[in-house]
């Protein structure tokens, strides 16, 4: 019997075609082969909410590629993944199939598996059932909620609220999180208060720490001592204490490991520990499931990794349970297996947490490119850790109390008696401090204890940190937002379209960010409301038990959200901006130190100014904009910190550019510089990130007005590699890729050295470049680099061997060979390099070099239109 097999991905289809051998045809739909077109009407609420797919070639050539297989094949085998797009994919292929009409006689079946060996795979070829139709409702009814969301919400944005890019379902609401954080640490007041601390000495002059924690004979919470007269008398009164042990306490405590992996929690983890985006996450883990070439051999090492289940297979257990023993002693093996139960609400997708396919293979014996190596080491580690003996640990804490019983100290620590699981694994934190490991030295009830040193210290209250990636997915999981498969979606859009900015990888929400959730809350609100939000998921949730027919969902989310849509329609631009002049004059208008009128022009000095809307998004301008004189004023929604610099309307002139005088101007996107470009238009540029009015000088100016700027032409591939600043930073380009580089200086002092290393660097890393080539080999690799946070390399490079820290590179002395530097050498090659910067020279000469050559790019249009135009005339007079 002839098969054909259907799976997602060609690594896939390679990995399971070596498996199952000559009878089976394995290929790959390439993903998703439908989707609803991204036009108005793909989806029919007046149709029984009927929907309109839509094939695009390269997957109309996939399905007719299987389509050509099974005309000599028995049975088509759908094994895609096991969750529910897995299932969607399924069906969108049969229901292609169908309608070619090759399926006529053919036996269809639909098999998962959880990981891809050799075992698994063979196992659910043996065990096929139907498409799961409860699972694909669940896909139709997600994709046509989140279509009519976007479809019916974002045109009203567009009309009310100019500039605005998108709304989205859950999209709108994770905003809206990141908004409201960012408003919370905008609101808050520092509160001022003290801290006494102690060293003391037992009888055998062991020393160790304590806290004041009784005052006046009234015991102290963090924050009540809150000013210095209060502290200092309490410094004093321990200084002149002769205190005693009143009483010792012991309590020995369990800590048990952490459940195996889920979606959600790897993403967590690998951003707290790896420094990883979600996206990236994901990325990673498919290569290590889809397969990894080990001895020859293609083998899948993590099981799926799109689930919200903790559970593990009783033969992983055993696997994992073996493993330990022969790793870290049976003394790490509990008495039974460990079992987890999910804590979420409908837990469905894929039920087994994510673990290792051998627990045998071990990270440090495996040989896997970087951000493998670290990610399969991560859900080894944790996976393993899972079924390890729980850590034993004694927290002892001790009171000391002077005879007036007045004032009172407190000493604490903790040791652990057996390490268990931390042996292998500690998981890691959110904006908390660890629990302090220190042993207290023995003491008994009644010892004398002497004072040693005695301060007080004194601290600020601080505001909710902002969320990182890995505090927002455990955010959005609580509130019961989102699913585990649309996490890394969700934050890779709010990206895209500009809503938020990352700063040390934390989110900070954009003026536009902060607009389209004001607009939301107060005209929407309901649909960005967090409770909502989360009951739709949970209905969707019944959706894919059976429990709620996805039309019924539909129509019920349809009948209110439609009348909402309606009644918008009347508001008018008037209307938007009084309510947003109000809700955001907070941010927009921050209160002046002086006391001053924060929204008086600082231009006119007469005019008020406020919030107004643009062809290209808000901005804020003055009411005596029609006075006479008028004032044309303007400025971003948020003033840059510090004084507001009122540039001349007419604009400041800076010096002469290669093509005329440049000036600096004022404009609603903040300030610019113009220069005349010959008849076309003036050739104009806005200030980067961290550049002031005040900083520009005519050299920067030039430098910045040459751009983009030529480093080189690349030496293998012959194409001119550029530096620029572009919407989403400091980048450098070669033909159609682009890389990003580090900061705005960059774009004006890196060399070809560097700049090949990176465009290499870029395509071996396998992003939207043309290329997929391996990055240059490490000659040498060191420990991170004190600086940068990343490992220290010595590399090989076009132009010599070099030594790189992720943002400084510097070339090794001629007189040294690579393989011979240490550590410390590289990093004083390093410093020098960094201090000795791209000097004036080198930013001047490819400046010039970029103006003259300028001109000779743009003579190219005039030529084809001149050749147009004569072209046109022949053809009237013939």
């Amino acid at each position: 019997m002839q098969s054909v097999v259907v799976v997602e991905s060609p690594a896939k289809a390679k990995t399971i075609n070596k498996y199952l051998g000559s009878g089976y045809t394995v290929l790959a739909s390439y993903g998703h082969i439908r989707d609803l077109p991204s036009k108005d009407g793909s989806v029919k609420p007046d149709q029984d909410f009927a929907l309109e797919w839509e094939m695009d070639v390269k997957s109309n050539k996939r399905v007719k590629d299987i389509a050509d297989a099974l005309k000599d094949a028995d049975r088509l085998i759908l094994a895609t993944d096991p969750d529910r797009e897995g299932e969607a994919i399924s069906w969108h292929v049969l229901e292609a199939l169908k309608n070619r009409k090759v399926l006529k006689g053919k036996d269809v079946q639909r098999v998962t598996f959880n990981a891809i060996t050799k075992d698994s795979v063979k196992a659910a070829m043996a065990a096929p059932r139907d498409i799961d139709m409860e699972l694909v409702d669940a896909y139709l009814a997600r994709r046509a909620l989140d279509y009519l969301v976007g479809f019916s919400l974002s045109p009203v944005l567009w009309r009310k609220l100019p500039g605005s890019r998108s709304a989205g379902r859950v999209q709108s609401v994770a905003l809206r999180i990141i908004v409201d954080r960012e408003v919370e640490i905008e609101k808050f007041k520092p509160q001022e208060y003290w801290s006494v601390d102690a060293i003391l000495a037992n009888s055998a002059k062991e020393s160790f720490p304590a806290r004041l924690s009784a005052f006046d004979g009234k015991k102290l919470k963090r924050l009540d001592i809150p000013d210095q007269t209060m502290a200092h008398a309490a410094r004093d009164a321990v200084k002149k204490g002769d205190f005693k042990v009143s009483a010792v306490e012991a309590k020995p405590t369990k800590r048990n490991p952490p459940p195996p992996f889920t979606t959600s929690t790897l993403q967590q983890e690998a951003a707290r520990k790896l420094g990883f985006s979600a996206s990236r996450t994901m990325q990673v883990a498919q290569r290590l499931y889809e397969g990894v070439d080990i001895g020859g051999e293609t083998v899948g090492l993590i099981t799926y990794m799109r689930t919200d289940g903790v559970s593990m297979d009783e033969g992983a257990m055993r696997e994992i349970r073996t493993a330990i023993g022969s790793r870290f002693g049976n003394e790490y093996v509990p008495d039974s297996p460990r079992k987890y139960a999910s804590k979420i609400k409908n837990a469905q997708e894929a039920h087994e947490a994510i673990r290792p396919t051998d627990p045998q293979r071990f990270p440090d014996r495996m040989r896997l490119d970087g951000d493998q190596a670290k990610l399969y080491d991560l859900i080894w580690k944790r996976a393993v850790a899972s079924q390890m003996e729980a850590a034993s640990i004694e927290r002892t804490s001790v009171d000391f109390v002077e005879p007036t019983g007045k004032v009172e100290l407190r000493a604490t620590g903790q040791v652990i008696l057996f390490d268990g699981f931390l042996k292998l694994y500690q998981e890691g934190r959110d904006d908390e401090e660890d629990e302090e490991n220190r042993r207290l030295p023995q003491m008994k009830q009644g010892e004398r204890v002497d004072v040693r040193e005695v301060k007080a210290d004194q601290h600020f209250t601080e505001p909710p940190p902002r969320f990182s990636e890995a505090s927002l997915v455990k955010k959005l999981e609580e509130l019961g937002i989102g699913r585990p498969s649309t996490y890394a979606a969700i934050l890779e859009k709010l990206r895209e379209r500009n809503y938020v900015t990352m700063d040390k990888n934390r989110f900070i929400p954009d003026d536009r960010g902060r607009l389209v959730t004001a607009f939301l809350e107060n005209f929407f609100r309901k649909y960005v409301e967090y409770d909502f939000t989360a009951d739709l998921e949970e209905q969707l949730d019944q959706v894919s038990s059976g429990d709620l027919p996805w039309k019924k969902l539909m129509a019920t989310f349809w009948k209110d959200f439609h009348a909402a849509i309606e009644d918008i329609g009347d508001l008018r631009i008037t209307q938007v901006l009084d309510t947003l002049n109000e809700v955001l004059g907070p941010h927009i208008f921050p209160a002046k130190e002086d006391g001053s009128d924060p929204r008086l022009c600082p231009l006119c000095g007469v005019g008020q100014l406020s919030l107004r809307l643009g062809k290209y998004g808000a901005f804020v301008g003055c009411s005596n904009y029609n006075g006479d004189p008028p004032c044309k004023f303007t400025r971003p929604l948020a003033p840059a910190e510090g004084a507001e610099s009122a540039i001349p309307s007419e604009g400041q002139e800076i010096g002469e550019g290669p093509t005329g005088p440049i000036t600096l101007k004022s404009g609603r996107f903040g300030p610019y510089l113009e220069m005349p470009n010959g008849d076309d238009k003036p050739k104009r540029a806005g200030l980067p990130k961290g550049w002031t009015p005040e900083s520009i000088t005519l050299d920067r100016a030039r430098a910045l007005m040459s751009l983009p700027r030529q480093v080189g032409m690349h030496p293998s591939e012959n194409e001119m590699i550029l530096a620029g600043i572009g919407r989403y930073g400091p980048y450098l380009q070669m033909g159609k890729m682009y890389a990003s580089l580090a900061s705005v200086e960059d774009v004006f002092e890196i060399q070809m050295n560097r700049a090949v290393a990176v465009i290499d660097e870029k395509k071996a890393g396998g992003g939207k470049g043309r290329f997929g080539r391996a990055a240059p080999a490490a000659i040498k690799e060191f420990a991170e680099s004190p600086v940068t946070g990343k490992p220290v390399k010595v590399l090989n490079g076009r132009y010599g061997p070099y030594i790189a820290d992720g943002e400084t590179n510097a070339n090794v002395p001629k007189d040294k060979k690579p393989e011979d530097v240490t550590f410390e050498e590289a990093l004083q090659l390093l410093a020098a390099r960094a201090e000795a910067g791209g000097g004036k020279k080198k930013k001047k000469a490819p400046a010039k070099k970029a103006a003259a050559e300028k001109p000779k790019k743009e003579a190219a249009p005039k030529k084809a239109a001149a050749k147009k135009a004569s072209a046109k005339k022949a053809a009237k007079k013939t």
